[in-house]
């Protein structure tokens, strides 16, 4: 996919996996809306390997604590498949997690929709 001088694709494809649908729900529409972002979303960590194999999106904003498959046992799993090592992971999480090392993208919940993209943006570093 071709990217702007910012980094930025034209139109960016977000994987969102969090097993709040309410949380799937704003984020989508945040995203679509405000951003003009496509978005797939997800409610468990195992979809999540499947689907980003399958679609490659630029990015993965995948929550931390989820039954079964949690995030951190995601990335790992992503990491691995030769398809979807390269895709960045920004983790969402209601709470400060000592599993995620300060290096990883994290961002907070409950989020600002209207603000959702742009922060996203920023952590990525598309907005430069």
């Amino acid at each position: 996919m071709a990217a702007e001088a910012t980094g930025r694709p034209p139109t960016p494809r977000v994987l969102v996996v969090d097993d709040d649908e309410s949380i799937r729900e704003v984020a989508r529409a945040a995203l679509e809306l405000v951003g003009g972002w496509e978005v797939r979303t997800v409610s468990r960590g195992d979809e999540a390997v499947e689907v980003a194999a399958a679609c490659h999106p630029d990015v993965v904003l995948l929550d931390v604590m989820m039954p079964g498959m949690d995030g951190p046992s995601v990335r790992e799993a992503l990491r691995r498949d030769p398809r979807t090592t390269d895709v960045p992971v920004v983790f969402l999480t209601a709470k400060g997690d000592q599993r995620l090392p300060p290096s990883h993208g994290i961002m907070p919940k409950p989020f600002d929709p209207m603000l959702l993209a742009r922060d996203l943006e920023r952590l990525l570093g598309w907005d430069r």
